[in-house]
């Protein structure tokens, strides 16, 4: 039987098909001789009341959900045990095998067995009506390298199936072996990565220069312009072949020798008295008489000298007790100070890099070194005569001789390597610069044009929006939504409770007349957009006290939002107790509701929790009611009869109260089996509503409970949804309620505006905001496109992979136990890359921020580690715009090294600071990055806020930066194996967090009641709902699968009651809350065409 469902690539949305990987079965392999009798009694549907984990039989998934393990058959009279499908990883550690590996041709004679006798085709041409026989072999013939090798196989596989076979392992041995592996830490060896990045940040910024450039000894210049002219300097020392000493030194050098060394010597040179030929290199040309090193006299200028008593020189040996200023640097203007043009002026040579005062030599009348050294020497005055020296034999033996005896100084020149040193630092300067500016530009950019633009009616246009227009935005057919789900409900919904306000019609069926005007929505703003959508505002609770929930509720509920259009979505995780309060967080919500009388009581409900063994099933109770003229829905999750007695029951964390939305809307809208805690939500949700289903709402507002939201901040998210289809989620800007309560606070207030001004501002350019705060952000449940859905955050592939019940590595428990918000905003960036998230500035709330060191020591660790290990995961998605260097992804990336290499930075920049303030030749290219870093957030502030108070409070951040980038970074790369929440949140009674509890037990799956709406609702209300029913029309689906036949009273409507795609003016009416550019409210409708009749509240 083919599902022509199959073709829109949602494979999951299929019917009797959960995209749980726990709640998939092994399911036999298909035969081909079943009789027809036998077929009809598989296919048979049992009774309404029986559906649950054990007895359904769904179709097989596609390959690429397939899992790759193979579980044994059960042993005959013991009862199935759960398997759990564990999801293996391909490109990153997140994503499914995309194929199956082949079994192997090779099977023990138990397998075959089972093969053979299931009529499955055998080995080596086995068939299913005879029996494999294994062909006879010679005893003395030698086994063939191929049939050892199937022996060993088989031998291994014997092995293993024995050891699968064994008892379970003696307690104290399986707490051994996982001391073993505790021992194996994977987090020493991200810190050694962090501790080599760091070393390589270290060796670039100073090791590179030492090591191409090592003498970088100061020298001193000869010379100096004076007045336009070039004359040489006076100093006080004195110079010996070419290096310069101290006065001070050189008398005390004299003296030890008996020698009276006085002032008369200064600016002169005294290499006459020294013999700088250490090697011998002058010993076949001192032969003879006179020699190379002359009398060793030293004459002074105004008269009288310096010598030894025996007449011999001193080696330039004994001067390496004294420290050296430097050599005596010369420029090609001292050598020609006529110019290029006139040589010879001078007896100064160059050779190699050194060089020679030759008067002495060539005013003499010894030919030491011979005819032709003289006269290339000669010959090269005031030029370079290396290569002069080069050509002869005699010029090659004098060179070491001649700079030994005549050198005065070196050229002022650079290595090859000192130059090389000096463009990589110069590119590098350039380039972070260059980033840094381009980065505050485009935060600019956003922050001036972008910004005010996303709320408006139109949206951004032109370049500005290419992304956008890239995904359809720009086509107003788009923005057409596509049928709803045919829940017939009956006239107790569309009545609804007694306190509910607004009407119980779609808002898209709502007539114009009873559309909320612009200043309903948003006061007195009236350029912003008025398209109302279903949102639901989902609040998740643990611990936090009665201040707190209600200063969030109540901010949510006096937002200029309809109230017609949005619900609260309420989720107490676990009965939990916060420190110092004297009720639990689930009574305190409680009392602050206004409940319905018939629903003060309400049964506990199950449902398939994220844990692990027996604490997958969960139980919750769901009250309904209002809060303030808002329909509340609270959700308490309160644990099953066996952990009744515990401390923290029903607790199984927040990604878990995240997942119970999204995996709602998502068997909703896919019209898939429902769990009796899903059921009970639907119903009240829409007898809330007043007949208003859940497959309605398309937005969902993620709040913590300690956040107060601006009155007018949901009606500018919603208007940025409506009027860009292709956002799928966005955040607001947060800002610090409690600033001046201590230094703690005050340290985070400049923290948290640049994160979002510019951070989430230059990322929102590219709508890519790779994290959205779990305090304060939107999701698009459900996205229209060309008269169908597109499931966002209902997305299956989403939900699979952020369902993982079972996290091993230290990857996956940073991701899933410590940042599941942003691991979140990861997933929908890979799984829609051309999708886009967003940044909207005009929606504000404010939030408590931790006021003590040791919360906020506890906060950011794990807010930088689930940071380091979602840019991990994001690096690896090649599908983020751009190219190259010019990519979010390169972005990405340097983020993630920044992240990592933050305690070595900080150590740098104080080195920085404090070798500029002692030193006399401070680094300026270094100095200028400095600036160029704590300068700009300073710009950035004058020219978009105006707000010159966060000035000051940059002044304080900058003061605390050892705080941010060295203590914080240091404490949390230490901690990457605590995955508890720390002191963020306290629970009376409690002294450590341990999380959510290990695995006892097993799950039992036959507690876990899943059923189709229908039957639900049957069992409810004791009636039969005999309809067909459409699951979730996307665009990739044919257009026949929608096609039907048409009511006849109803013209473009089907007998279900659902508008299909092929009579576009039945949508004019029910979706004209959709009115985008200018349009008319009509949209796509001809004058001409027949209007509809009023849609009942129970038919979308």
């Amino acid at each position: 039987m083919s599902h022509q469902q199959r073709n829109s690539g949602y494979a999951p949305a299929l019917r009797g098909y959960s995209t749980d990987p726990r709640m998939m079965q092994p399911q036999p392999q298909r035969q081909s001789m079943h009789s027809p009798q036998q077929r009809q009694s598989i296919h048979q549907r049992p009774p309404p009341g029986s559906y649950n984990m054990e007895n359904m039989a769904r179709p097989r998934p596609p390959p690429h959900r397939q899992s790759t393990q193979h579980p044994l058959p059960p042993t005959p009279g013991q009862p199935r045990a759960y398997r759990r499908n564990t999801v293996s990883r391909s490109r990153s550690l997140s994503r499914p095998e995309r194929q199956r590996p082949k079994q192997g041709m090779f099977r023990t004679p138990s397998q075959q067995r089972r093969m053979i006798g299931s009529g499955r085709p055998g080995p080596a041409g086995a068939t299913m009506m005879h029996h494999y026989q294994r062909p006879r072999m010679n005893p003395n013939q030698p086994m063939s390298n191929r049939l050892q090798q199937q022996l060993q196989q088989q031998k291994l596989q014997q092995q293993q199936e024995a050891l699968l076979n064994q008892p379970t392992m003696d307690p104290r041995q399986q707490k051994k072996l996982e001391q073993l592996e505790e021992e194996e830490k994977p987090e020493l060896t991200l810190c050694y990565i962090i501790l080599l990045l760091c070393a390589a940040l270290g060796f670039i910024t100073y090791g590179l220069t030492a090591t191409l450039c090592p003498n970088r000894e100061t020298n001193l210049a000869y010379s100096a312009m004076v007045n336009g002219v070039r004359l040489p300097m006076w100093r006080s020392d004195v110079r010996v072949l070419g290096r310069v000493y101290d006065l001070d030194d050189m008398k005390h050098f004299f003296s030890s020798k008996g020698l009276n060394f006085t002032n008369d010597y200064e600016n002169m040179d005294i290499s006459s008295i020294f013999n700088g030929d250490t090697t011998g290199a002058c010993t076949s040309y001192d032969s003879g008489s006179p020699t190379t090193l002359g009398d060793c006299t030293l004459y002074s200028p105004y008269g009288g000298s310096i010598k030894q008593s025996d007449g011999q020189c001193f080696s330039i040996n004994e001067l390496k007790q004294y420290n050296s200023k430097g050599y005596l640097a010369y420029n090609w203007e001292d050598l020609r100070p006529n110019g290029v043009d006139s040589l010879g002026d001078t007896d100064l040579v160059v050779l190699g890099d050194s060089v020679l005062n030759l008067t002495k030599y060539l005013n003499g009348n010894n030919d030491f070194y011979g005819t032709k050294v003289r006269t290339a020497l000669q010959s090269s005055r005031g030029n370079d005569a290396s290569y002069s020296l080069l050509f002869t034999p005699e010029g090659k033996d004098a060179r070491h001789c001649l700079l030994a005896r005549y050198s005065v100084g070196i050229m002022e020149v650079d290595t090859g390597g000192c130059i090389a040193s000096q463009m990589i630092m110069t590119i590098m300067l350039v380039v972070i610069i260059a980033m840094i500016v381009v980065r505050y530009s485009m935060a600019l950019l956003f922050q001036w044009v972008i910004a005010s633009k996303l709320v408006k009616p139109g949206g951004r246009s032109n370049w500005l929006a290419w992304r956008s227009i890239k995904g359809g935005n720009d086509d107003p057919a788009n923005h057409v939504p596509g049928p709803y789900n045919n829940y017939v409900m009956n006239n107790n919904y569309a009545r609804g409770s007694s306190t509910s306000i607004g009407s119980g019609i779609s808002s898209r069926g709502t007539p114009l007349s009873e559309q909320s005007s612009a200043v309903e929505l948003g006061g007195p703003q009236t350029d912003i957009v008025s398209t109302e959508l279903y949102t639901c505002m989902l609040v998740t609770c643990y611990s936090e006290g009665e201040d707190g929930l209600r200063t969030t509720m109540d901010s949510l509920a006096l937002t200029t939002y309809s109230k017609k259009h949005k619900v609260f979505f309420v989720i107490c995780d676990g009965l939990i107790t916060g420190a110092g309060e004297t009720k639990s967080t689930p009574d305190i919500v409680i009392d602050m509701m206004d409940l319905d009388p018939t629903m003060k009581d309400p049964s506990p409900s199950s449902y398939l929790a994220i844990a692990d063994g027996e604490k997958q099933l969960n139980m919750a109770k769901v009250y309904a009611g209002h809060y303030k003229g808002v329909p509340c829905i609270t959700i308490v999750k309160c644990g099953t009869e066996e952990e009744k007695n515990a401390p923290k029951a029903g607790n199984r964390g927040k990604r878990d109260s995240q997942l119970i939305l999204m995996s709602f809307f998502q068997r909703v809208l896919f019209n898939d089996r429902l769990s009796e805690l899903d059921y009970e939500i639907f119903w009240k949700m829409t007898w809330l509503m007043k007949g208003v289903t859940p497959d309605k709402f398309e937005l969902v507002l993620m709040v913590d409970a300690d956040t107060k939201v601006l009155p007018d901040a949901l009606t500018y998210m919603v208007a940025a949804m409506a009027n860009d289809i292709t956002i799928m989620g966005l955040c607001g800007e947060t800002r610090i309620a409690n600033k001046r309560a201590s230094w703690v606070t005050a340290i985070q207030v400049f923290e948290y505006y640049i994160s979002h001004h510019y951070a989430k501002a230059f990322e929102s350019l590219f709508g890519i905001v790779t994290c959205l705060p779990g305090c304060f952000s939107m999701y698009r449940i459900k996205s229209p496109k060309n008269g169908a859905w597109v499931p966002i955050l209902a997305n299956p592939d989403i939900i699979l992979e952020y369902n993982q019940n079972v996290v091993t590595t230290l990857h996956e428990k940073n991701l899933l136990l410590l940042g599941e918000d942003r691991f979140l905003s990861t997933l929908m960036l890979r799984t829609f890359p051309k999708r886009q998230m967003m940044f909207v500035p005009q929606a504000r709330c404010k939030t408590v921020v931790p006021d003590e060191f040791k919360v906020l020591l506890s906060q950011r660790r794990r807010w930088i580690n689930s940071t380091v290990h979602n840019l991990m995961e994001l690096v690896l998605v090649s599908d983020l715009c751009g190219i190259a260097c010019l990519s979010m992804q390169f972005s990405v990336f340097i983020d993630l090294i920044g992240t990592l290499v933050l305690p070595a930075a900080i150590c740098m920049t104080i080195y920085l600071i404090v070798n500029t303030a002692i030193s006399s030749n401070p680094q300026w290219q270094s100095l200028a990055l400095l600036i160029a870093i704590l300068g700009l957030p300073a710009v950035l502030i004058a020219i978009t806020t105006f707000k010159f108070v966060y000035v000051m409070w940059m002044l304080i951040y900058i003061i605390a930066l050892p705080i941010w980038n060295f203590i914080l970074p240091l404490y949390s790369f230490w901690h990457f194996d605590d995955f508890s929440w720390g002191a963020t949140r306290v629970v009376a009674g409690e002294k450590k967090d341990k999380g959510h509890g290990d695995a006892d037990g097993k799950f039992d799956s036959s507690r876990l009641v899943m059923k189709k709406w229908e039957d639900w609702e049957a069992e409810r209300t004791g009636q039969r709902f005999n309809k067909n029913k459409l699951s979730l029309k996307t665009p990739l689906d044919p257009p026949l699968a929608f096609d039907g036949l048409v009511n006849n009273n109803q013209p473009g409507m089907r007998k279900s009651g659902i508008v299909t795609p092929s009579t576009p003016g039945s949508f004019g009416m029910i979706f004209n809350d959709r009115k985008m550019y200018g349009s008319s409210p009509s949209l796509g409708v001809s004058n001409n065409a027949p209007s509809p009749s009023p849609i009942s509240p129970g038919h979308p």
